[in-house]
C-alpha cells in the first residue's frame, strides 16, 4: 500500500480563500453602505416617508434639529415602531412608559397634540407609546429636556442612553464628555448618532 501524505496547509487553502473572500465581500458592502453612492448609503441609513411629517412637527414643537430625531431613532430601533427592550423601553424613540408619564405630568408633552386623546399618557398604560407619532412625540421632549438641562447635545444623548445620574456624574470631568463617558456603549452610541445626524443630513436634504 502506497501512502499519501497531503500537507494539512493544502487541504485547508479552500476555506482560506473562502472566509478571504467573505471578508472582502462585507469589507466591499460596508463601504457601499457608508461611503458608496447615495442610493446605498440610504439602504443604510433609511428615513421611512410615513414619519417624516411626525418628526418634523415634534422638533418644530419642541425646538430639537429633526435630523438629530431621526438619528436617535435610527440608534434607538431600527425604524421598528413595536420594538420592545429587555428593560422595556418601547417604539421608534424606546421611550420607558415611566418616563414619559413623567414628560407628561410635568408639563413637557401636551399628548392632545398628537392624539385626540380626552385623558392622558399616565391613565392609560403604555399603549399609546406604540403609536410612532405619540413615541417620536416623547421622545423629542425628552431630548430638549436633557438639552435643557445639560446645554450641549452629546451630553444629552450621553443621558438618553445611560441615564441623567451617571452623565450628572460624568460632566465637568474634562471638556469633551466623549472623554469622561464610563461606558464603551454610551460612548458609542453618542458617537454613532453624531455620525448618523451628519449623515442624514447629507443624504436627506429638505426632507423636513
Amino acid at each position: 500500500m502506497i501512502w499519501v501524505r497531503v500537507e494539512r496547509s493544502s487541504i485547508l487553502w479552500p476555506y482560506r480563500l473562502a472566509i478571504a473572500g467573505v471578508v472582502v465581500a462585507l469589507a466591499f458592502l460596508t463601504f457601499l453602505f457608508l461611503r458608496g453612492p447615495g442610493g446605498f448609503q440610504r439602504l443604510y441609513y433609511p428615513l421611512p416617508v410615513e414619519y417624516r411629517e411626525a418628526i418634523t412637527d415634534s422638533a418644530e414643537r419642541h425646538q430639537v434639529n429633526p435630523y438629530l430625531v431621526a438619528a436617535v431613532i435610527d440608534a434607538e430601533s431600527g425604524w421598528d415602531a413595536g420594538s420592545v427592550s429587555s428593560a422595556g423601553a418601547i417604539g421608534l424613540m424606546q421611550m420607558l412608559p415611566e418616563t414619559a408619564q413623567e414628560l407628561e405630568q410635568e408639563g413637557y408633552v401636551d399628548i392632545s397634540d398628537v392624539l385626540s386623546f380626552e385623558q392622558g399618557l399616565s391613565s392609560k398604560g403604555p399603549g399609546p407609546l406604540y403609536d410612532p407619532a405619540v413615541n417620536i412625540e416623547f421622545g423629542t421632549a425628552y431630548l430638549r429636556f436633557l438639552i435643557e438641562r445639560y446645554h450641549e447635545v452629546e451630553p444629552a444623548l450621553a443621558a438618553y442612553n445611560a441615564g441623567m445620574g451617571n452623565v450628572d456624574q460624568w460632566v465637568g470631568r474634562s471638556d469633551d464628555i466623549r472623554d469622561s463617558i464610563e461606558f464603551p456603549e454610551t460612548r458609542h452610541y453618542v458617537l454613532r448618532v453624531a455620525r448618523a445626524q451628519d449623515k442624514y443630513e447629507e443624504l436627506y436634504p429638505g426632507a423636513f
